[in-house]
């Protein structure tokens, strides 16, 4: 049973775990998935946005079409404000100065078509893609490796694979990404470390100013 990190009439805010779809795939051995472990609880549930499968952390689900359509809208023009946390290879330096600085990657995105379901670097038709990262201090966090780096990312753009695609682009990879990272890294961890760990928005109905968080479970 799904332990909702908030409900209401309206809408809810589940925890999805690595390993596990956001909506169905393709043939009978893909119907497991959040959205359905949801509407098994909340028969109304209906997906707003998703995460990658090997991704955990915080999803939004709407109660109703017409709150589906709302909160898609929010999604869409940027009202919604996701953090997420990942693990990525090699020491990865703050350039800005603040401590509550971020800095910036802007590099263009598209799908990768032939090799679904990855996307790849487009400088010459992809899309405007914009990402914000931020160091988490080392000091945090007891159990932090000296060959590695735990980061805050900020997605401004929502493209498929954006953050992977952002890290691995500027030399440090996630680790455990076994689309985009080299094998050495890919082999440091059994599972993704990318968790969505925190959701900012305003209720649409309520008008409540929402801030959710999920524990980041690396």
């Amino acid at each position: 049973m799904l332990e909702p990190i908030h409900a209401d009439a309206h809408l809810l805010v589940l925890s999805k775990p690595s390993g596990l779809l956001s909506v169905p795939g393709r043939g009978p051995d893909k119907q497991d998935c959040l959205s359905a472990r949801a509407q098994a609880q909340w028969p109304d549930a209906l997906i707003v946005h998703r995460l990658d499968m090997a991704t955990s952390g915080l999803i939004v689900m709407a109660r109703g079409p017409d709150m589906q359509r709302t909160l898609s809208m929010a999604f869409a023009s940027r009202q919604v404000h996701k953090t997420y946390e990942a693990i990525v290879q090699g020491v990865l330096l703050q350039k800005t100065q603040s401590l509550q600085g971020w800095d910036d990657i802007q590099i263009p995105l598209s799908i990768d078509w032939p090799n679904r379901p990855r996307s790849k670097i487009d400088w010459l038709q992809g899309k405007p893609s914009h990402t914000q990262w931020q160091v988490i201090p080392a000091s945090s966090h007891p159990n932090s490796s000296g060959s590695a780096t735990r980061v805050r990312l900020q997605p401004v753009t929502g493209r498929t694979h954006q953050l992977r695609l952002h890290m691995m682009a500027i030399g440090h990879p996630i680790w455990g990404d076994n689309l985009y990272a080299p094998a050495d890294v890919q082999a440091l961890s059994p599972r993704l470390l990318l968790h969505a760990c925190r959701l900012q928005f305003v209720h649409p109905v309520t008008a409540q100013s929402l801030d959710l968080h999920s524990t980041v479970p690396f």
